[in-house]
């Protein structure tokens, strides 16, 4: 788990790195083919070339202990209440059991807007934790007490859209975290079976390429990727020391059993699969159709 320690909190500042230090402890408690392109560009020379997407920190929000984005859903309207994706295990009541489903859940929390660049520009609050788990996923979905047209008026900030189909292996992505005010970039390695940490086990997660080394207080940070601007994972944990299974320690396990150990790589988990169960005016259906997510 991702999630940071205060007490590293106190060394950092003891050490004057400032308040937005490079490093943090984790928690104890986390365009296709070049050819084608190419061959493009060769048949059509003065075609005007695609505008590359910015990824930096609109959208994103700090938390008190992790990170987060706003997002919105491709059916989701600008009238609709804004929501903020983090992980299940950032959820202010404490981490959910293995086989717990949080819905409906009543909140106040707080998190800090930022602009592009990073800067804190609005505080929003919560009034619901719509959906929080860490059963087959790592994931919380509070409900705002604004909406996307509200922000965007105000502060000019547009949401991030969640991606409704699988990622693919090979994306090129960044690791937004507004807790730590840092982007990371790197790729999708694959994917894993089951990812088991402590007593959670987590199904068809993203591994990371190397250079996404993220640290304690990514946790809950938007994967986007980089092609499209869209979220298609939700950063979540990463094996530290080497331990087989343990908590800030996850092993991959394959269909057969099969367990492996990757020191120093990160994961995070899909959400592709969460627009389909909030249906007009993002409300949580987990009845609907298409939708996989657990269920209390």
């Amino acid at each position: 788990m991702k999630k940071p320690l205060l007490a590293v909190l106190t060394v950092l500042a003891t050490a004057g790195l400032g308040a937005t230090p490079a490093l943090a402890a984790p928690h104890s408690a986390t365009p296709h083919s070049a050819a084608q392109a190419t061959a493009v560009q060769a048949a059509a020379p003065h075609a005007a070339k695609a505008a590359a997407v910015t990824v930096d920190f609109a959208g994103t929000v700090s938390l008190s202990n992790c990170s987060g984005s706003v997002i919105r859903f491709p059916n989701s309207a600008d009238t609709d209440p804004a929501l903020v994706l983090t992980n299940g295990h950032c959820l202010e009541t404490g981490m959910p059991g293995a086989g717990q489903v949080i819905t409906g859940q009543s909140s106040s929390r707080t998190f800090g807007l930022l602009n592009s660049a990073g800067t804190k520009i609005a505080t929003l609050r919560a009034n619901q934790v719509v959906y929080s788990t860490m059963t087959d996923t790592d994931v919380t979905i509070y409900r705002t007490t604004t909406t996307y047209a509200a922000i965007k008026s105000s502060y000019g900030i547009s949401p991030l859209t969640v991606q409704n189909t699988h990622p693919v292996a090979g994306t090129g992505i960044k690791v937004v975290s507004g807790y730590w005010k840092r982007i990371y970039s790197c790729n999708i390695d694959g994917f894993v079976y089951r990812l088991k940490e402590g007593d959670w086990t987590f199904k068809d997660s993203v591994r990371y390429t190397s250079a996404c080394d993220t640290i304690g207080g990514t946790s809950g940070s938007p994967v986007i990727d980089t092609a499209t601007g869209k979220v298609v994972a939700v950063n979540n944990t990463g094996n530290e020391d080497g331990e087989r299974c343990t908590v800030n320690n996850p092993c991959e396990v394959d269909a057969s059993g099969n367990v492996t150990v990757r020191q120093g790589i990160n994961y995070a988990q899909e959400i592709y699969n969460i627009p389909a169960c909030f249906t007009t005016g993002n409300k949580l259906n987990l009845s609907a159709v298409g939708c996989t997510l657990p269920k209390p």
